[in-house]
């Protein structure tokens, strides 16, 4: 390629840079990380079959009325005389000890369980990789301070200190789950975020950058931010599963998610007791809850595999 470009020297560099791209020395396609990631995720059947999961959910968590007729909340929703009746063909997982059906519980909990796990992923992402972000960049006394701010919140176990807040603030609802657990576990993402800013702020096209008068707001989210994302993308994508988990054993605890609301922790919860008695409300919820951890890590484990050029 380099003899064209000298031989024709009207030729532009970008006409040159895309054929670089194009054609590799082997004659295979050569992009960028995310273009080569995108195509080895696609390659992936256990990523196809973690999505699938993962979007089946969401739409049970966004729409569940298209899944089940009932809502647990209306009145007469639950009857007595149904208490603990096995599964059958109307009603797939059976009833609860409080006659409820367990396949509509099961439906409408995945909603509290989808919308902690995102909400505190989000709040997390936000926080800790924009304080990650500033403190890699900028070193000396700022990356100092918020180094040790952030130590003082990994000194808190994440379960433990969420036990002892909910139990203060007492609301059962699920934006303070969310925001409780978020406000622990921000410095994950932190120290993740200022790694690899610090590793790669001092790359050649950063300092090229500055060089041609890029200012530091341009520099840090043009250059280093999308080149120092991938390990907090992997991060966010496994702990999706974590902090689900998580909250399903607050409410299991009776810390998390309270009643009227609805969680699989809950629905294990009442279940525990009766177990011998009566499998199927315990079983179902766990299942779903297992899944759902489940192809939030597998996901994850695809998404780290196809953002480390090593490993391929």
């Amino acid at each position: 390629m380099s003899e064209i470009a000298k031989s024709d020297p009207n030729q532009s560099t970008e006409a040159v840079s895309a054929a670089d791209i194009e054609i590799g020395a082997m004659g295979q396609r050569v992009g960028s990380l995310w273009t080569d990631a995108w195509y080895d995720l696609r390659r992936r059947k256990l990523f196809i079959g973690s999505a699938v999961v993962i979007f089946i959910l969401l739409l049970f968590s966004a729409f569940p009325q298209l899944f089940t007729d009932h809502n647990p909340r209306d009145a007469g929703a639950c009857q007595l005389m149904n208490s603990l009746k096995e599964p059958s063909s109307s009603h797939w997982f059976g009833y609860d000890v409080q006659g409820c059906d367990v396949y509509t519980k099961v439906i409408w909990s995945t909603r509290n369980s989808i919308v902690v796990g995102f909400s505190t992923v989000i709040m997390v992402t936000l926080v800790g990789g924009t304080l990650g972000l500033v403190a890699g960049y900028s070193g000396g006394w700022i990356d100092g301070l918020l180094s040790r701010f952030a130590d003082i919140f990994f000194a808190i176990p994440l379960m433990l200190g969420a036990i002892l807040a909910l139990a203060v603030f007492d609301t059962g609802d699920a934006f303070t789950v969310a925001l409780i657990m978020a406000a622990l576990a921000w410095p994950k993402i932190f120290r993740l975020m200022r790694g690899a800013v610090i590793a790669n702020k001092h790359n050649d096209y950063v300092v090229a950058a500055r060089a041609l008068g890029g200012g530091t707001f341009r520099v840090t989210v043009r250059h280093i931010l999308p080149n120092a994302i991938a390990p907090v993308l992997v991060y966010v994508t496994i702990s999706l599963g974590e902090f689900i988990a998580a909250e399903a054993a607050l409410s299991y605890l009776g810390v998390g998610i309270q009643p009227p609301g609805i969680s699989w922790g809950l629905m294990i919860s009442d279940a525990q007791e009766r177990f011998l008695l009566a499998s199927h409300p315990l079983l179902f919820p766990s299942l779903f809850l297992s899944v759902t951890v489940l192809s939030f890590i597998l996901m994850g484990d695809a998404v780290r595999d196809a953002l480390d050029p090593k490993s391929r």
